[in-house]
């Protein structure tokens, strides 16, 4: 299947942000192409075999969608310098943003069917009599 796998049009439709609606075309992009790698990174599986040529699963799709809206959150929020610690009185709290997005999406168990075995090449020994 040719990248992008889908459209800025589609992030729009999804979400219920006004602030990633707002974003254009190209910022979508680059959130897409984050998550289409992300998808790829995570799955071993660039989709690019027979089985995919009419289309992506569902999953998949969704998965890239998702992920590609937190992204697009993540970068509003990092270019509005969100609060990331605050405190009242005796009490105090930080906000962890070191977390991966993607694991607090639940991507995993939508992807995990589409998961090959990491292909790790070939090795070549060679053994001589001592």
């Amino acid at each position: 299947m040719k990248r992008p796998w889908i459209e800025p049009k589609q992030i729009r439709d999804y979400t219920s942000s006004p602030k990633v609606e707002a974003r254009t075309d190209t910022q979508l992009a680059y959130d897409i192409a984050r998550a289409e790698k992300y998808v790829i990174f995570h799955t071993h599986n660039n989709f690019d075999s027979k089985e995919y040529e009419s289309g992506l699963p569902s999953d998949v799709t969704m998965a890239v969608i998702l992920l590609a809206e937190a992204y697009a959150k993540q970068a509003i929020v990092q270019r509005e310098g969100a609060l990331s610690s605050e405190t009242f009185d005796d009490y105090s709290y930080t906000v962890d943003v070191g977390a991966d997005i993607a694991d607090s999406l639940g991507l995993g168990a939508m992807l995990e069917e589409y998961v090959l075995p990491e292909d790790h090449g070939k090795v070549v020994m060679k053994l001589r009599k001592l």
